[in-house]
């Protein structure tokens, strides 16, 4: 894990259907900046692409892997089509090619939104990894929810997305936590989280989760904004476009984290 320092930056990736496109032409404006980023939450399309740069694929590696195939070639039908009309095992699998078996082997660390049984949405940081990031991507009715290994009574579980599309305050929630463990007995008070660049996508469905960024009560946030993908199962279009727009689109916000000049 990389040590915690006040000069890195937590990037938070929003749901955001197949939105694999700007989120790696974010991720292409951190590695332009040389931003130092010490950790990652992501939810759905948020998720798989910022696993994989947390794994150590770059961000053109990201988007070369993510816009490979059409989503579909990745999909299965579902053996119960009352859970959701397609399967993700074939995602599952191909990203245990790409990912370590667990969170801890990671380079930095990461967290992942996903909704369990019951509707309630938590952030997964610990525990097999390709499950849970598949998991995070499963859009209800359209794919069946993902059984994580050792969270079984929990699960299975969702889309993180529809309920709360960045996690941004769960994920320093738990910062805050750890923080505040880690202080008892000082007389200093609990560092506050490090600052944030929060890369949400614009919505693609109404009954999307809470995505009001500046209304959550963090501070110390850049809010970078790209519109919601054009992508599709059977095609991803303009993928390379997509990524060079969010690329260009991201600069200046990484000069405002560099600077210290932030959104709210």
């Amino acid at each position: 894990m990389l040590p915690p320092t006040r000069l890195a930056h937590d990037l938070v990736l929003s749901s955001g259907f197949l939105a694999f496109a700007a989120h790696s032409g974010f991720l292409a404006a951190v590695e332009d900046a040389g931003l130092p980023v010490g950790g990652v939450a992501g939810t759905s399309a948020g998720a798989l692409t910022g696993a994989l740069w947390c794994a150590g694929h770059s961000a053109a590696a990201c988007a070369a892997e993510l816009s490979a195939v059409p989503p579909l070639a990745h999909l299965r039908p579902c053996g119960t089509p009352w859970a959701g009309l397609m399967s993700l095992d074939a995602v599952i699998a191909r990203l245990r090619d790409l990912l370590p078996p667990t969170f801890e082997e990671l380079g930095r660390e990461f967290a992942c939104g996903v909704v369990g049984r019951d509707g309630t949405h938590t952030l997964i940081s610990s525990g097999p990894l390709p499950e849970a990031v598949a998991a995070s991507a499963a859009i209800p009715a359209l794919f069946a929810p993902v059984v994580i290994p050792g969270r079984e009574a929990q699960g299975p579980f969702r889309d993180g997305g529809v309920v709360d599309r960045t996690g941004l305050v769960a994920w320093r929630d738990r910062l805050r936590a750890a923080a505040a463990a880690g202080s008892v007995g000082s007389a200093q008070p609990p560092a506050p989280p490090p600052p944030a660049l929060v890369h949400l996508i614009g919505r693609s469905s109404a009954f999307s989760g809470a995505d009001d960024v500046e209304a959550m009560g963090e501070a110390r946030v850049v809010l970078v904004r790209s519109p919601r993908s054009r992508a599709s199962l059977v095609s991803l279009r303009d993928f390379e476009f997509q990524a060079a727009s969010a690329r260009s689109r991201s600069r200046p916000a990484m000069r405002a984290a560099l600077e210290g000049r932030w959104t709210f």
